[in-house]
């Protein structure tokens, strides 16, 4: 596999990313605690027939750190830019965790440059449709993350307890790669980096207000596919049936919510057939 990293300039934002393959367009968005890297279980497959762009999402991994602009439309933005810059017009969109609402917001604002979309293990804002999920409660660090200043102050120097928490939750406890491990500590340690991380949390409420406008302007026209794992199920998916013209959902069983970490087989199987 050869991955080529770039640096882009796209939507105001310096992007650090990662590029691979020949072919029709697919733009693969992480989440956190992730970078770029948690789809290079995935990458060689894709890259045997297809244009492989993974970014780090703006403030996170080797991208640069704005002060502000971590709502779900600004990585929107960041997405649209970035194909404008690479020269493509149109790509594959697929998003996981805080990935996937910029890849919803941008398959359902700009239909003319996602031909396919892929959501996956997220709450679209308040769409209907993830009361079951939300039942409890949403997850207790959504709160945490969301306080101006507590979390960095809490987490310094304490960052690589913290991080591998998640990544043990998220493979339901099989753990990650070491290389994942340490790319992950790596982008997430110290305040800067904390301290943007913890924006696209702060970011949720206006989020959710973006995707909720625009969802009740206009439908999904792009045929979608949502796939669901632990813990979020199919909540996804039946936020996205109710305005989706042509819309899919698996949940992939025995898979934690770092899919192409945890289940890289199951996921290539569910989306090959997909983007073909």
């Amino acid at each position: 596999m050869t991955v080529e990293l770039k640096r882009i300039r796209a939507h105001g934002v310096e992007l650090n990313v990662a590029v691979g393959g020949e072919g029709p367009a697919v733009v693969l968005l992480h989440g956190f605690p992730h970078t770029w890297r948690i789809w290079e279980p995935v990458f060689p497959e894709l890259t045997r027939d297809r244009t492989v762009i993974a970014p780090d999402l703006r403030g996170l991994g080797d991208s640069a750190r704005p002060a502000s602009g971590y709502t779900a439309a600004d990585v929107a933005a960041d997405v649209v830019a970035l194909l404008d810059a690479l020269d493509i017009g149109q790509a594959d969109v697929v998003g996981i965790d805080l990935g996937t609402p910029p890849a919803f917001l941008t398959g359902l604002t700009h239909p003319e440059r996602v031909r396919r979309l892929v959501v996956m293990e997220a709450l679209l804002g308040g769409l209907p449709g993830a009361g079951e999920f939300l039942r409890n409660g949403p997850p207790w660090w959504f709160g945490f993350h969301a306080v101006p200043g507590l979390a960095e102050n809490v987490l310094t120097g304490h960052e690589e307890e913290y991080l591998d928490f998640f990544l043990r939750a998220g493979t339901l406890g099989d753990g990650v790669t070491p290389a994942f491990r340490a790319a992950v500590h790596a982008a997430y340690t110290g305040r800067d980096a904390l301290r943007a991380a913890f924006a696209h949390y702060r970011s949720f409420p206006e989020s959710a207000r973006q995707i909720e406008r625009a969802a009740a302007d206009t439908g999904l026209e792009v045929p979608t596919l949502a796939i669901g794992s632990h813990p979020v199920g199919n909540a996804t998916y039946r936020q996205v049936r109710p305005i989706a013209e042509d819309v899919s959902g698996i949940v992939l069983e025995n898979c934690g919510h770092i899919v192409p970490q945890h289940r890289p087989r199951e996921l290539l199987a569910a989306l090959r057939p997909f983007l073909a």
